[in-house]
């Protein structure tokens, strides 16, 4: 009984040792950059700043990369609805990594992925993907001049 527990234990070792997993080069975590609550909401500002200047009140959700609202805004005369919209349309360009304007005319058959409960198809949401990371989302007509905001600051912070 003794040998074959430290046969055991010896091959126990040896997959532990020669695991890909646990190689000492290897970090066992990932680092994900998320955005600041000051970046979120110089994005919401700029994205409301444009759609008034365009005569347009709205609301604006920037999310983070889990999808949970960062920013919410809604213009003074905006009605309460756009609140849930913005916020679906923030999570839907996030998740799919694209452009609402782009995945219109994607979905077109019943019973999607489309048509699960939160996800809009509709303009108005951009991914926040700088150098390949994906930070979030912004949902709201003119959402793209709340990214232009502050892209070029983003992709120098690295």
């Amino acid at each position: 009984m003794q040998r074959h527990i430290k046969n055991l234990s010896s091959l126990l070792l040896f997959f532990f040792i020669s695991s890909p997993f646990v190689l000492a080069d290897e970090s066992m975590t990932v680092s994900i950059k998320r955005l600041k609550m000051d970046t979120a909401l110089r994005i919401a500002q700029a994205a409301i700043k444009q759609c008034r200047k365009e005569g347009v009140q709205i609301a604006v959700t920037v999310v983070d990369r889990g999808g949970h609202a960062q920013v919410t805004l809604r213009d003074t005369l905006a009605m309460d609805i756009t609140l849930a919209i913005s916020k679906q349309k923030a999570h839907t360009a996030m998740s799919f990594n694209a452009p609402l304007s782009q995945l219109e005319d994607r979905f077109t058959k019943p019973f999607q992925v489309a048509k699960l409960d939160g996800l809009i198809i509709a303009a108005g949401g951009v991914p926040i993907n700088i150098g390949g990371n994906i930070m979030g989302g912004i949902g709201v007509s003119g959402a793209t001049a709340g990214l232009e905001a502050v892209r070029e600051d983003l992709e120098l912070d690295g």
